[in-house]
């Protein structure tokens, strides 16, 4: 135990403090943990800790996967998985005044500080190839979600139909219902900061009870880690209230969908200087600015299982509504997949709109990421924007960048790239598709309302 943890504990046992809560993400991005002890968080941080696998051969529903998936089944007995707490991710759980942490999976078998499955690690994999190419990220992430008055309880007992939103109307941006809710707005953005969940911006959306909150850009893992605690934290403080939340992508047909945004830019390691951004391109964008969304718009479709991981995910990718339906990039543009924004040399950045609410934050940004990393490593030439609506040349685009509008579709492009399991990793590819198939599986044996009884809380 180094002296900064020996102060931490030193610290915990002066306030009181009794306990700790942990917890890890599964591949759905669902946070999974449990309290420990503070003499067992002593033990966990001079050593590691087990948790069993289960957490990784599980669905959202904790059903287990029976579809032949190797990494983890009956036929491995389910094993504990070696864990460290990751002491940079301390936070104070404001509302039960004690510390949380989440923690890395690590293969010991190996001697490596990696899992070959855990997203996060997955997604740490991909930062280590791009600090090899000389490179950080800063990330940003944008997330919709709607709010009800209603509690796990009530919308099971009404079949999650006929629903009470928080308010009523479409009412994007309204200063009526953030100033009549001002307490509520006001509380939650107190809440994040408390969290070390900064928001940038918080308003409400186009839809009855449906806000759009902005959390504030970070060096990569940071932001990720934010953004996952974000989804789960937000639900915990708005249940403790009596409201619902919901990051389906789309629980409504007759409403927008909710997005997952991921706003990117690539700073150098020698200067620190953001590499997007040139003063003598029309759109400030720099070479590899440029072959960098040339990469996401070569791989956003063989990857975009990651972005876009569940049933209800392509629910949302139809035409007027707010998402992309093609691998398309443009200028301020936001009907395109990938919208540039020029900006200084501090605010130049891609901004990813595929992403929708329901994706585990840890997948999408290491799809983005390894996209855009191909991209600079191919030195891929980037073509002119689409200017205006681009569901209007959709039909005109090339095959390969026509995107999917299911799952099953989604899983076979993954499956045919030779990249992925280059950049992610041989044994989360095949897992990843095995529990991907589960879900088309379990959905194939669906005849009534089975995605919002699936996603509408858990997701």
């Amino acid at each position: 135990m180094n002296q900064s943890d020996a102060n931490r504990l030193e610290e915990y046992r002066k306030k009181g403090v009794k306990r700790i809560k942990l917890a890890i993400t599964d591949m759905d991005g669902v946070l999974r943990g449990k309290y420990v002890s503070l003499d067992k968080f002593e033990t966990l941080i001079k050593n590691f800790g087990g948790f069993c696998d289960n957490v990784f051969g599980w669905d959202v529903e904790d059903l287990l996967y029976n579809n032949g998936t190797t990494f983890t089944g009956w036929h491995t007995a389910f094993p504990d998985a070696k864990y460290r707490i990751d002491a940079n991710t301390e936070r104070w759980l404001p509302d039960e005044n004690l510390p949380f942490f989440l923690a890395d999976f690590f293969n010991q078998d190996k001697q490596l500080n990696d899992h070959p499955v855990c997203p996060r690690t997955t997604f740490k994999r991909v930062l280590t190839q791009l600090d090899r190419m000389g490179f950080t990220a800063n990330l940003a992430f944008e997330y919709e979600f709607f709010l009800f008055n209603e509690t796990p309880q009530s919308v099971r007992e009404k079949n999650y139909q006929n629903l009470e939103p928080l308010t009523p109307g479409m009412f994007g941006y309204s200063i009526i219902r953030n100033s009549t809710y001002s307490d509520l707005f006001n509380e939650f953005m107190d809440y994040c900061l408390d969290m070390d969940i900064p928001l940038e911006g918080l308003h409400c959306e186009t839809g009855p009870g449906v806000w759009e909150a902005a959390i504030e850009y970070d060096e990569a893992l940071k932001a990720v880690d934010r953004a996952s605690l974000f989804k789960t934290f937000s639900k915990v403080f708005f249940q403790k209230r009596g409201i619902l939340a919901t990051f389906m992508a789309r629980w409504n047909l007759t409403l927008p969908g909710q997005s997952g945004h991921i706003h990117q830019s690539l700073i150098d390691k020698k200067t620190g200087r953001n590499i997007f951004y040139s003063d003598s391109d029309p759109y400030c964008m720099s070479e590899t600015m440029k072959s960098y969304v040339a990469g996401q718009v070569k791989y956003l479709k063989p990857f975009l299982a990651l972005a876009a991981p569940t049933i209800n995910s392509y629910t949302r990718l139809v035409k007027g509504f707010w998402a992309p339906t093609a691998s398309t990039w443009g200028v301020e543009n936001r009907t395109t997949a990938l919208r540039v924004i020029p900006g200084s040399e501090k605010s130049q950045r891609v901004e990813f709109r595929l992403g929708a609410a329901d994706a585990n934050p840890y997948l999408a940004a290491t799809a983005v990421l390894a996209a855009g990393m191909l991209g600079i490593q191919e030195n891929l030439k980037l073509d002119e924007p689409i200017k205006g609506s681009a569901y209007e040349v959709q039909d005109q685009l090339p095959k390969e960048l026509q995107l999917p509008t299911s799952l099953r579709d989604s899983i076979v492009n993954l499956e045919n790239s030779k990249e992925a399991p280059q950049v992610f990793g041989k044994e989360f590819v095949e897992h990843f598709i095995s529990t991907r198939k589960w879900e088309v599986s379990e959905y194939d044996k669906a005849i009534t309302d089975w995605q919002l009884k699936r996603y509408f809380e858990i997701i």
